[in-house]
Formats: structure tokens, sequence, C-alpha cells
């Protein structure tokens, strides 16, 4: 058994040391709010955060998350209440299919942890490569600069 710290929490598994962290959250501990989306980490639905940092999760090994702080999506939200982006999100209508939003809001919490204010440029920057099919880029920038602005 391998110990990892989620959420705050230390989860066993067993899983082969070269699985994709993504399948250890999905399929040994039932986190499933993080999505598969392409699997070459280039569409962001898979971004969790290691140490702080929105990294898509479906390129990292799970042998090499060691003993680092892992949040996904459903580490977010304190005592049931949304954080300021989820509310964000809601407040402002962002998900139509929802598929890609739990990476949308990963790669946003990172941003705004990083930069509280952030511009247009420093968002197109940070969003760069999550995808959203449904194309609610206006709503989630509009969303993001409300939540700096509550920060």
């Amino acid at each position: 058994m391998a110990v990892l710290n989620v959420n705050g929490k230390a989860l066993n598994h067993n899983a082969d040391p070269r699985t994709p962290l993504l399948w250890v959250l999905r399929e040994q501990l039932g986190l499933t709010g993080t999505k598969y989306g392409c699997g070459i980490a280039q569409c962001g639905a898979c971004t969790v955060h290691i140490d702080g940092v929105a990294t898509r999760s479906c390129q990292v090994p799970v042998s090499t998350v060691g003993a680092k702080k892992i949040v996904t999506i459903e580490g977010l939200a304190e005592d049931g209440k949304l954080n300021k982006i989820q509310a964000a999100w809601v407040a402002h209508d962002v998900p139509q299919c929802g598929y890609c939003q739990s990476g949308m809001i990963m790669a946003a919490t990172a941003l705004l942890a990083a930069k509280p204010n952030p511009t247009d440029a420093d968002i197109d920057a940070a969003m760069t490569g999550n995808l959203c099919r449904c194309a609610t880029y206006v709503r989630i920038r509009a969303a993001i600069h409300e939540a700096g602005k509550t920060l």
C-alpha cells in the first residue's frame, strides 16, 4: 500500500507506480470530479493542484507524487460551502455541459492564489490549454474577475 495526501487526508492506494494520478484518484479513491479528457495533458479536464500548482493529472505517474499535497475539486469547498471561485462560477452560469469545469475551476483557483486581481491577459495566459467545448470563455473570465474581487 502507498499513501497519498489528498484534500488533507492520508489515503491508501495499491496502484502500479506507473499509473497516472488521474486514474488513482478516480478509480481507487473514488474522487470522480477530476475528469479524463484527452489523456495527453492538452485539454485541462484532469487539472488538480499538487503543492498548490495546477497540474494535469493524466500525465503524472502516481509514484512521482510522494508526500506532496494534492487538492482535487472535491477539496475546494469548506464545510459544504462553495469557495469564492465556485460561487462565482454558479453566479455567472458558467457551466453548460460541465465536463471541463472542474479543471477550469482548479486552474482558476491556482491563478487567483498567485494573482488575486488578474488582468484579462493574466486570465488568458493561465487558462490557455483548458478547453471548453461549450465555449463559455467570456463567462469564465467574468467569474474569475468577480472571485478575484472578493478574495
